[in-house]
């Protein structure tokens, strides 16, 4: 039996933004990111692990919101932090328009 996701009751955000500058802290601190991810608890777009800062990550640890989407072009994949386990969420929708990453990602 597969492992499944035991925090979707903390997805709250179905229907993506239509764009987003980039990662918000990434943005307000003048540092850069690689790919983008949103939280689908609040809604924050944060940079991925493969990022100087690791924005997201960040933002779960400390909000304790453990579910983030790509935001990425051509992707819809979703992850659990706390159940450290990678799924597809198809009640999430949208193709945000974003940024080219300025680390060329």
């Amino acid at each position: 039996m597969a492992a499944q996701c035991t925090h979707l009751d903390h997805v709250h955000v179905t229907e993506l933004p239509e764009g987003v500058d980039g990662c918000v802290d990434c943005l307000a601190g003048g540092t850069q990111w690689v790919h983008l991810r949103i939280c689908l608890e609040c809604g924050r777009v944060g940079c991925c692990d493969s990022s100087p800062m690791r924005h997201a990550s960040a933002h779960a640890r400390s909000s304790g919101h453990p579910v983030i989407r790509s935001i990425e072009p051509g992707e819809d994949w979703a992850w659990c932090f706390a159940d450290e386990l990678a799924m597809r969420i198809p009640e999430v929708h949208g193709s945000p328009r974003i940024p080219p990453s300025p680390l060329g990602g």
